[in-house]
């Protein structure tokens, strides 16, 4: 017999994300976030030449470039505080 469970509500999405997101910054401050992140983007960018062509890099760029751009906004926030 299967069992159909209801779709997931957006607000308890929302907030099982929002676990994950505190989690994870609970790992490192937002500052180490961001030195981390550059440090693996440079490491991908310097292999491209091994790696070769990738369509999806100005992609992979944006989603840096956000991930960036959140903890930099989290270090501002935590600093007004």
């Amino acid at each position: 017999m299967n069992k159909q469970t209801p779709p997931e509500s957006q607000d308890s999405a929302a907030l099982a994300y929002g676990e994950h997101v505190k989690t994870l910054l609970t790992m490192n401050d937002p500052k180490e976030w961001v030195e981390d992140l550059w440090t693996i983007y440079t490491g991908f960018m310097v292999a491209q030449s091994e790696l070769g062509h990738n369509p999806h890099a100005s992609d992979l760029f944006c989603t840096f470039r956000e991930l960036v751009f959140f903890f930099q906004k989290l270090e501002e926030r935590k600093a007004a505080a």
